[in-house]
């Protein structure tokens, strides 16, 4: 059983896009998401640098068209479940049919923008701590202050809050964490700081038709498979100052039988996760259109 799964924020890094234009038809598919939310996506994803990618309202658009361009270069596709971290719920959203291709990128760039302004409030940020125990490590961070708003799994969770509560962090980490590492994003996300873009993203939201999901979309709220669109477009609206639960959502694929794992453009990240928690299992990152083999060959074998 196979499972297609889209990375979060922080993925990105200068000119990741670069080889996939030159696959056929992706430059004018680009050029036409672009026009559509108005932001030039090819610019970013080719010229800009780590700070201009780092901007949320950027960042996130660009995830999902790069998911989206490396997943159609994929071909005909089926999989037994579909799933994306953070921002790449939106991504797997698409993946399902909840949403097409514009829709989706026109609700990430209202999603980028509101989430953009929240974290210009307060000066926030996230960090990931590697090793340790959930069990140490969620009250610790809860003592500083720090909301766990990545459970990811496989020995990592990501905290996240103010600079202040981060710098008490890396002076005080928690019994059993090896290493704090700060994340490439511009704000505590999953968290309340994120409340304010709640209420703009129920709005844009409103405006949108959903279908149901056409492949077993798993949420990374709970680790649960959502059966109807609008239950989809809701927890999409919900996540932005809710934790992930990345690790609940690996914990289900085991319970579906997942034997192949396939993570979209900028792959890496979700992969890495999943060698560590789902052993056996295999994955392919698509990082460059030179993974498009291997990820094919890999699908043709596990697919449904």
């Amino acid at each position: 059983m196979l499972v297609l799964v889209a990375p979060g924020q922080g993925a990105q890094t200068p000119g990741f896009l670069t080889p996939w234009l030159d696959l056929p038809g992706a430059a004018d598919r680009l050029g036409a998401w672009s026009d559509a939310i108005g932001l030039d996506l090819a610019h970013y994803g080719t010229e800009a640098d780590a700070d201009a990618i780092r901007d949320t309202a950027v960042a996130q658009p660009l995830l999902v068209a790069a998911g989206l361009l490396s997943a159609a270069a994929l071909g005909d596709v089926l999989p037994g479940a579909v799933a994306g971290h953070s921002v790449g719920e939106i991504t797997a959203a698409a993946f399902a049919g909840v949403l097409d291709d514009t829709a989706a990128l026109s609700l990430v760039r209202k999603r980028g923008l509101a989430m953009a302004e929240a974290a210009a409030i307060t000066e926030t940020g996230m960090s990931a701590l590697l090793g340790g125990d959930p069990e140490v490590t969620i009250p610790h961070l809860q003592k500083l202050g720090l909301t766990p708003a990545n459970v990811n799994g496989a020995g990592q969770i990501v905290a996240a809050g103010t600079l202040e509560q981060l710098a008490a962090l890396e002076a005080d980490k928690p019994e059993g964490v090896r290493r704090v590492v700060a994340l490439k994003v511009a704000g505590a996300f999953h968290t309340h700081h994120m409340a304010p873009a709640v209420d703009s993203l129920a709005k844009a939201a409103e405006e949108l038709a959903p279908g149901d999901p056409k492949l077993t979309y798993v949420s990374n709220k709970d680790g649960q498979a959502v059966a109807t669109g609008a239950e989809v477009l809701s927890r999409l609206v919900g996540q932005v100052a809710n934790p992930v639960r990345w690790d609940l959502c690996m914990e289900t694929f085991k319970e579906l039988g997942v034997t192949a794992l396939v993570e979209v453009c900028p792959g890496g990240t979700l992969t890495g996760l999943a060698k560590r928690a789902l052993p056996g299992v295999a994955t392919v990152a698509l990082k460059t259109p030179d993974d498009l083999d291997a990820a094919r060959a890999l699908i043709a074998e596990h697919q449904n």
